[in-house]
């Protein structure tokens, strides 16, 4: 019986392992695909007020750590927080075209950075 248990632990572990991704990319949410008004640059993002919506178009340059990367387009780089269940199995590398959609986060601080609610490798 313990035997059991312990072998169910040991299976559990290693999923949970394989499950958690870093720098790897997420799968789209299903809706529409298509032209949208808004912000969707970087240098726009940079501008925005806190709160806004944005859905860029680019680069994953560099993890950070935790749950931060640096992200980049044509208009310039800018710091994303990228939650571990939003990247939904999808793997990318600096060389991938990305699509991330979130909300511009202004810190106290001044510093502007985007909370991803979604990745999509393109």
């Amino acid at each position: 019986m313990k035997s059991k248990l312990l072998i169910s632990i040991l299976a559990l572990s290693a999923s949970a392992t394989a499950y958690a991704q870093g720098f790897d990319g997420p799968q789209g949410t299903a809706g529409f695909n298509g032209p949208s008004q808004g912000i969707s640059t970087v240098q726009q993002a940079m501008e925005a007020r806190d709160d806004t919506p944005v859905t860029l178009t680019g680069n994953i340059k560099a993890f950070l750590g935790g749950e931060m990367y640096t992200f980049s387009d044509a208009t310039g780089e800018i710091t994303v927080e990228i939650d571990q269940d939003k990247w939904l199995g999808q793997n990318a590398t600096p060389d991938n075209q990305v699509q991330i959609s979130g909300e511009v986060d202004k810190e106290l601080l001044g510093a502007t950075k985007i909370d991803v609610k979604a990745v999509k490798v393109l």
